[in-house]
């Protein structure tokens, strides 16, 4: 086996994180094909409304664990309603459309879905406060979730025979949920620590039953890398810029980690113009010469990403960004 086929993706690729701004899934999934020819995404559009946000649709993919709306938060629901109607009716236009536009790609294709431990911090219980207060609630969560992933890989497989499926976890509330830093309602309290073992586990049975190499994103400075390999991840994706230790990446990049490297500013700075591929090549080259690893592995371990997700970027900044990953990866890949 080479090299590059210990990572599920081409050397010199660059993708998105998930969101995108606007509500037309045509043109963002156009976007996205062309933009991204190596590892495109599908694209979320929060600003279609509830249900089309991330912890609305990764709601939606829950077996026998219906949710809705109330007062504007997402929680446990007694029975089906049209909240979860919605969601769903979303996705499955989302993937129709994905279908129609990438009949012929034979590549991999990334989905994203929230991972169990930030749906649990961000879903509430039918009486109130969050699942994460209750592990046994966060268990029933978490089985429910790897049930609906496994059937949602199935449904992006059926729609594209030819590609290969990559899913992404969004994780951002984990390092807080392990540090024991979730506020309560009333904000004058926190949640227990979940206990490493414990999110350990559960992470891997979201995982295994997906059954298709998983990164997981996570936006925080003190992400859990061993965790997350141990768990099962075959890459990571982070915002380069909250990093404060590099020794812990340097670890888990040579413990055979793959890297999406979150370099592009998801807003753009006040001169108001996009990175250039350039400065995003630079940005990538610095980090994995600080750590000292071989460039010949840079462009097969790595990904080029904007640090988080674009849904509050304007249409033409989004575009550009992509624009600049995918160039930037491919100076990379040529060096």
């Amino acid at each position: 086996m080479t090299r590059q086929q210990l990572w599920p993706w081409p050397a010199g690729a660059a993708t998105g994180i998930g969101s995108l701004p606007g509500t037309d899934i045509a043109e963002a999934q156009r976007i996205v094909i062309g933009e991204l020819p190596a590892l495109p995404h599908l694209p979320e559009l929060p600003a279609r409304g509830p249900g089309a946000d991330l912890i609305g649709r990764t709601g939606g993919l829950l077996v026998d664990l219906p949710v809705e709306l109330y007062a504007a938060r997402w929680r446990i629901a007694p029975r089906p309603g049209r909240d979860l109607r919605r969601s769903r009716d979303l996705l499955e236009r989302d993937l129709d459309q994905l279908a129609e536009q990438a009949e012929a790609y034979a590549g991999p294709v990334k989905v994203q879905a929230a991972g169990p431990f930030t749906l649990a911090t961000a879903v509430e219980l039918p009486i109130g406060g969050r699942l994460l207060r209750d592990p046994g609630a966060v268990r029933e969560l978490t089985a429910s979730l790897a049930e609906g992933l496994r059937l949602h890989v199935e449904a992006v497989a059926r729609r594209l025979p030819r590609a290969s499926v990559l899913l992404q976890l969004d994780e951002p509330s984990l390092p807080a949920a392990l540090a024991g830093r979730v506020r309560t309602e009333s904000g004058l309290g926190t949640y227990r620590p979940v206990d490493t073992t414990v999110a350990r586990s559960l992470l891997s049975e979201v995982i295994t039953a997906a059954g298709v190499p998983t990164v997981v994103h996570c936006c925080a400075p003190d992400v859990p890398l061993e965790l997350l390999r141990t768990a099962g991840a075959v890459g990571v994706a982070l915002d380069l810029a909250l990093l404060t230790d590099l020794d812990p990446v340097g670890e888990a990049i040579d413990a055979g980690l793959g890297l999406l490297a979150g370099v592009a500013p998801t807003q753009p700075p006040s001169a108001g113009r996009a990175p250039t591929s350039a400065q995003l090549a630079d940005r990538v080259r610095g980090l994995w010469d600080r750590l000292g690893f071989p460039r010949r592995q840079l462009a097969e371990q790595v990904v080029v990403t904007p640090a988080c997700g674009l849904a509050g970027a304007s249409p033409e900044y989004a575009r550009a960004v992509l624009t600049a990953c995918r160039d930037a990866a491919r100076r990379l890949h040529e060096e």
